[in-house]
């Protein structure tokens, strides 16, 4: 089946992610109509065990997955994404020809990828990307993959979330899917875009 992007990882960065391109529908850009989204996730995020108290607009003692759970309402609201609960276990290819294999024996492709499976293992074959020590990680024998300092790892594949690095922090971890899905954007609109809402009487 396929996909104009396929996330592997349903925690803070793959959602954030997600919901940023399934929200550049229906805005009357040509380039961002009927494009589909698939959100690979194995239920491991760390945000299913979490509980938030300094998020930004979140309100304090939210739960991760009640958080998960919003996240994805928000998603679905725009359409577009459709959700696997599966594990990636080998990926291949290059922009425009990405093949996806999970253990139920699923198989995706799409033109972009982006990993955003956390920072404990990394265990998708396939890619050959370099994986290090995530020296951000508060605990060791975390990991990251290695990009370009812009969360891309070659043409078509990105990194987002601790996997990217980063801090584990939540809007640290989203703020990165954000941005490779700002970034996946504004290859199709053939130039930088961000997308913001304002209300209709302002």
């Amino acid at each position: 089946m396929w996909y104009d992007v396929v996330i592997v990882g349903g925690g803070a960065s793959g959602l954030s992610c997600a919901l940023t391109l399934a929200s550049s529908r229906g805005r009357g850009w040509s380039w961002a109509e009927g494009k589909r989204y698939l959100v690979i996730d194995d239920g491991r995020s760390d945000m299913n065990r979490s509980l938030f108290n300094n998020v930004p607009g979140v309100p304090k003692g939210t739960l991760g997955k009640e958080l998960i759970r919003t996240i994805r309402e928000q998603i679905e609201s725009y359409g577009g994404v459709d959700f696997v609960e599966d594990r990636v276990v080998r990926a291949e290819g290059e922009r425009g020809n990405f093949r996806v294999f999970t253990e139920k024996g699923a198989e995706f492709e799409s033109e972009f990828l982006v990993l955003a499976t956390g920072f404990h293992r990394f265990e998708i074959e396939g890619l050959g990307v370099k994986v290090v020590e995530n020296r951000r990680s508060p605990k060791p024998g975390r990991v990251m993959v290695v990009h370009d300092g812009n969360f891309k790892v070659r043409e078509g594949l990105y990194v987002a979330g601790l996997l990217a690095g980063v801090s584990s922090m939540f809007t640290i971890a989203a703020g990165t899917g954000v941005q490779v899905a700002i970034d996946i954007l504004s290859i199709w609109a053939g130039k930088p875009v961000v997308i913001h809402d304002v209300p209709e009487n302002s």
